[in-house]
């Protein structure tokens, strides 16, 4: 299936975006929900909702989780005529973990996928991954490859996606390479496991990944499905991140009394931290992220900018 022809209605101070193209009627069960959470997104929320829009593969529905925006990004949501789109908006600010749980519970697809508001898919994302969950149904949750840019569409390289369970999963207590943007799973596995919101957002993806990874099956598609957008490198939000995440591995630990890992976690990190602090504090940030994602070949940069370019046109 060819991408959708997107037309922009300007109305009422906002570009309405029609899709041309064959839609599901509005009544037909979705097999796919896509969880969009958003809070104050207007500078790049058009683009990501762009990119669902542009999948080959159409019978979705698009949750856009509005956490009390201050800004036009409820407004822009609303622009983009699809009646696969829902926007749910009440004004309140409750945090990522309970807007995601929210989503899951209304969630009418049995596939459920995250996206991000300053992220892309690639077009054929969602199509591949619902043939990789129906052609194996033991999987439980499954990502991609994913292009790490910048606000300026530059890519630094990719984010490693090891493939299998066993690869994912190697070494638990130092976080899982499962990128969460890139993540489509089974609703009743996230209903099963779901959010925990008193834990931090720069850890609870990895959160979740860490209390549910015995119990269930991971895996990676080998190819690149999404544009991860990584704004201006803050050290204050990088050890933030490293102490959430200490936090919820030493619970977990404590929980399973693994007594290494209650010691190892704290070092290891606190060890990270340092590095990433020093390294962003003298202004070196962008080559970390180009010492930590993998290089992209011609055929792969080529992808990226073309889609880069299609989604500004």
């Amino acid at each position: 299936m060819s991408a959708p022809t997107v037309r922009r209605v300007f109305r009422g101070g906002f570009f309405t975006h029609r899709v041309d193209a064959i839609l599901p009627a509005a009544s037909d069960q979705p097999l796919v929900t896509v969880l969009l959470p958003a809070r104050n997104a207007q500078r790049t929320l058009a683009l990501a909702l762009r990119s669902i829009l542009w999948q080959t593969y159409a019978n979705w529905e698009l949750l856009v989780l509005d956490d009390g925006s201050s800004d036009a990004t409820v407004a822009i949501a609303k622009s983009f005529a699809d009646p696969r789109i829902r926007v749910l908006a009440d004004g309140s600010w409750l945090g990522l973990a309970a807007r995601l749980n929210h989503g899951i519970d209304v969630a009418r697809g049995s596939l459920l996928a995250r996206l991000d508001a300053d992220d892309v898919a690639f077009p054929e994302r969602l199509e591949h991954q619902v043939q990789f969950l129906q052609a194996h149904p033991e999987v439980d949750l499954v990502g991609a490859g994913a292009v790490v840019f910048g606000d300026d569409g530059h890519a630094f390289g990719l984010f490693p996606a090891p493939p299998t369970h066993r690869e994912i999963c190697r070494r638990p207590w130092s976080g899982f390479h499962l990128p969460h943007p890139t993540w489509m799973g089974r609703t009743a596995w996230f209903r099963r496991f779901r959010y925990r919101p008193e834990q931090d957002r720069a850890a609870q993806d990895q959160d979740l990944l860490l209390r549910s990874f015995r119990f269930s099956t991971f895996a990676n598609l080998p190819e690149t499905l999404i544009g991860y957008r990584q704004h201006e490198l803050s050290w204050r939000k990088f050890a933030r991140s490293r102490v959430q995440w200490a936090r919820a591995a030493l619970r977990e630990a404590r929980a399973r009394r693994n007594w290494y890992a209650m010691i190892a976690v704290p070092a290891v990190q606190l060890a990270k931290g340092a590095y990433e602090t020093a390294v962003i504090g003298v202004g070196l940030g962008r080559r970390l992220l180009r010492h930590r994602a993998l290089p992209m070949s011609q055929e792969q940069r080529q992808r990226w900018d073309r889609l880069w370019r299609n989604l500004h046109a």
